[in-house]
């Protein structure tokens, strides 16, 4: 497989499965202060789509990813406010409620999308404190740091490397000149990062702190991704790191100084950014009115795995615009592509091909196609395209369809067979069962066992399953 590289700028080739077996890969999570988005919803499903095509490849997958519940500051430039303060201030809420509730909102929008929960090992910020007070320890041993009367730094002058992920120079780094930014009199260099914040100044009134060597203070939001990656991993190297092209000039550049000046070792091997995902060719936010959630899709009755579909049109490296419209395309092509699974088996009564060397030689053809579009840097766009055109083979036979298209199912985690026992439901019973899935997703079972009801007095009954849910008449 090839990956690009954001550190060489190229399309760099893993190892094949035989020489490297498994492969640990460390995700930016997100920080649990406001509603998880549509454009968090992409970035999360590329990542999934990255750890399923590895495994698809023969590869085994160690994935970490984090929740940062505190340290995140508005600015990366070590300016503003912690985001989990001030989201808090803001809703009248403290700050463990507010990270509570935005994580347990985070992994709703995930089970939505059908990424696995279980499958990552999640790393929160908060219970990690130790393991950053040591990895700061070790970097103040070795002549990296300095003391201000407000944080511990990081000096950027003393690590060669640094620039090498963004291409920034050292002189291209300038300090904010905005006067509502806070500017540390002590720092020395504009690129210098806070490794710990002490609880004086703008934070005296900081509610998430702890004890340390540089005093009472809460740790930098840089150094919260090296240790819990280098924890959840047990490794000082790591082979994959993702997260958004915004991360790249400050967050991830501070990852590599302080992780490599700790430990003399190269800390990632291969850098993946997502870029961004757009709304009507506008920035999203929230004063714009195009901040959607996963609320917001069930609100227009867009299944969570219909915008999966649409996400994969597009390279993860390429920005992507979002419209309601599209969405609603994608929505067809994805219902079109389960009613074909469906009639598939229906087609092949019951024939299963089970090992690749038993399909038709075109269809290993077509198998190893999907293997070179996954292979180039992750070209699900390709990829999906070649599948319409499989489908499309008249020398196919449904069994040799019926195990590609579950072979790409497994790729994408598309939940392919999700539905395909409610074909001949009525559309007003087919709308109560989505309208229950969403409530018990909402966490709402009055109103989900209310739905039920309705249902089962129509002459139906609903049973849940992983996958959804599936209805049969009484």
């Amino acid at each position: 497989m090839k990956l690009y590289n954001t550190l060489t700028r190229e399309k760099d080739e893993l190892p094949a499965p035989i020489l490297q077996k498994s492969i640990t890969m460390y995700s930016c999570g997100p920080t649990v202060y406001d509603e998880t988005h549509i454009g968090h919803m992409r970035k999360f499903t590329m990542d999934d789509v990255l750890k399923r095509s590895l495994r698809f490849l023969g590869y085994e997958v160690k994935h970490v990813m984090n929740i940062t519940d505190v340290g995140h500051l508005t600015g990366d430039d070590d300016s503003g406010e912690d985001k989990l303060e001030k989201g808090a201030k803001k809703q009248g809420k403290t700050v463990w409620d507010v990270a509570k509730e935005y994580e347990e909102k985070f992994w709703d929008t995930m089970k939505a999308l059908k990424i696995d929960q279980d499958d990552i090992i999640v790393m929160h910020a908060t219970q990690c404190i130790d393991d950053m007070i040591a990895l700061n320890k070790k970097l103040e041993e070795k002549g990296f740091t300095y003391q201000t009367d407000e944080a511990l730094y990081f000096d950027v002058t003393m690590f060669d490397g640094y620039g090498k992920l963004s291409g920034q120079k050292m002189e291209d780094k300038k300090q904010a000149v905005r006067s509502e930014v806070n500017i540390d009199p002590g720092k020395k260099h504009p690129a210098d990062f806070a490794l710990w914040f002490k609880k004086v100044g703008r934070f005296a009134d900081h509610t998430m702190h702890w004890e340390s060597p540089w005093g009472d203070g809460f740790p930098g939001w840089h150094i919260e991704c090296s240790a819990m990656a280098m924890k959840g991993l047990q490794s000082e190297t790591i082979d994959i790191h993702t997260g958004g092209i915004d991360h790249i000039p400050v967050h991830h550049e501070n990852e590599i100084a302080q992780s490599e000046a700790a430990t003399g070792k190269p800390f990632v091997r291969w850098w993946v950014h997502h870029a961004f995902l757009q709304v009507d060719g506008e920035k999203m936010s929230k004063s714009k009115g195009n901040f959607y959630t996963l609320k917001d899709l069930y609100d227009r009755k867009v299944d969570p795995l219909t915008l999966k579909y649409l996400f994969l049109q597009t390279h993860y490296r390429k920005p992507m615009n979002f419209t309601w419209e599209a969405a609603q395309a994608a929505a067809k092509a994805y219902e079109q592509l389960q009613s074909i699974y469906y009639d598939l088996k229906q087609q092949a009564n019951g024939t299963k091909i089970t090992h690749a060397q038993d399909l038709s030689g075109t269809a290993q053809f077509m198998l190893n196609t999907f293997k070179k579009d996954i292979s180039d840097d992750l070209n699900t766009a390709r990829l999906l395209g070649n599948v319409w055109y499989m489908l499309k083979e008249e020398k196919l036979k449904p069994e040799d369809q019926l195990f590609l298209l579950d072979h790409v199912n497994t790729i994408f985690g598309f939940n392919l067979s999700g539905k395909e026992h409610n074909e001949s439901i009525p559309d007003e019973i087919q709308s109560l069962a989505d309208q229950r899935l969403q409530a018990r997703t909402e966490k709402d079972f009055q109103k989900s066992d209310d739905l039920r009801k309705q249902i089962e007095n129509n002459g139906y009954t609903i049973e849940d399953t992983n996958d959804g849910y599936v209805i049969k008449k009484k």
